[in-house]
C-alpha cells in the first residue's frame, strides 16, 4: 500500500495516520511512515521519540558548484531510509521532514532537499516494494499541489463535519483529480456524531464514506497527555474505527 493522509488542519490526520501505521505494523506489515509536516505531530501520535534538535538528513545532501543540492556520493533514497529513518513502536520506521527552527526553515534547507529527493525515489527502491508507505501531509492543499506525495497510489482524505474542513478537503480532492487522474481518494469522516455528519460530508465532497471515526474523549485526553492514542486508550471507539479502516484498506475496499 502507498497511502497519503491529507485534509485541513485540526481534522485529526496525524492521529489517524499514526494509529493506522501501528495497526498495520501489528498485523505483520513493514511500515515506513513519512512525516511531511515541518511542525511536530506524527512522531508524538506514534508514541516515538521526539525529533532530534538537528535533522540527521543534513548529512545526506551537499550543495555543489552548480548551486544545486545533491545527495552526497554513496547516498540515495534507499540509503536515506536505511540510515536516517528512526524507530517507532510496533516496528514502524519514521522518516521526518526537518522541523521549523527559530530561524525558520533556512538552516535545514539541505535536509528538506534530502527528504524531497527521497520521497520522489521511493517507488524505485526494490527493498521497499513489500512495505506499506504511509505519508502524513500537513494541513491544506499546498503539499498536494506541489507533489509532496509522489509515492501515493491512494489518498486518505480526513474530514471533520465542519464547512471549513469540507471546503478545504473538496479543494484537495480536486487537486488530486487534476494532477493525478485515476488516483484513488477515500473519505474518512473524523469526529463524527452519527450518520447525519457522514451524509453531510459525503454530499459536499461527492464521495462515499470509507470509514467514520466517532468523536472520542480518548483522543482529546491522549493529545493533552502528549501520548499516542493507541497507548493511552487502546480500546476506545476511535481506535476500533481506525482498525476497521485498516481492514478496508487491506481488503482493497477503496473508492476511486
Amino acid at each position: 500500500m502507498r497511502l497519503a493522509v491529507v485534509g485541513k488542519g485540526g481534522a485529526g490526520k496525524s492521529v489517524i495516520a499514526a494509529t493506522l501505521a501501528r495497526t498495520l505494523a501489528r498485523r505483520g506489515h513493514r511500515v515506513l511512515a513519512l512525516d511531511s509536516d515541518p511542525l511536530p505531530g506524527l512522531t508524538y501520535s506514534l508514541g516515538a521519540d521526539p525529533p532530534a534538535a538537528e535533522s540527521p538528513l543534513l548529512a545526506a545532501t551537499e550543495r555543489r558548484e552548480d548551486k544545486r543540492w545533491h545527495f552526497v556520493r554513496g547516498v540515495g533514497p534507499a540509503r536515506v531510509v536505511q540510515r536516517f529513518s528512526t524507530p517507532a513502536p510496533d516496528g514502524v520506521r519514521v522518516l521526518q521532514l526537518p522541523k521549523t527552527t527559530r530561524e525558520g526553515m533556512a538552516p535545514v534547507i539541505g535536509a528538506t532537499q534530502a527528504f524531497y529527493k527521497t520521497i520522489h525515489g521511493l517507488n524505485r527502491v526494490v527493498s521497499l516494494r513489500e512495505w506499506v508507505i504511509l505519508g502524513d501531509l500537513p494541513a491544506g492543499p499546498r503539499q498536494v499541489a506541489f507533489e509532496w506525495a509522489p509515492y501515493a497510489e491512494h489518498f486518505v482524505l480526513v474530514v471533520e463535519p465542519t464547512w471549513q474542513s469540507m471546503l478545504t478537503s473538496r479543494r484537495i480532492a480536486r487537486l488530486v483529480e487534476e494532477a493525478r487522474p485515476g488516483t484513488r481518494v477515500s473519505l474518512v469522516v473524523n469526529k463524527s456524531t452519527g450518520p447525519a455528519d457522514e451524509e453531510l460530508v459525503s454530499g459536499v465532497l461527492s464521495l462515499p464514506v470509507l470509514q467514520a471515526v466517532p468523536v472520542d474523549e480518548g483522543v482529546r485526553s491522549a493529545e493533552l497527555a502528549g501520548v499516542a492514542l493507541l497507548d493511552h486508550a487502546p480500546d476506545s471507539a476511535a481506535v476500533r474505527a481506525i482498525e476497521r479502516l485498516a481492514d478496508g484498506l487491506e481488503r482493497g475496499s477503496v473508492v476511486s
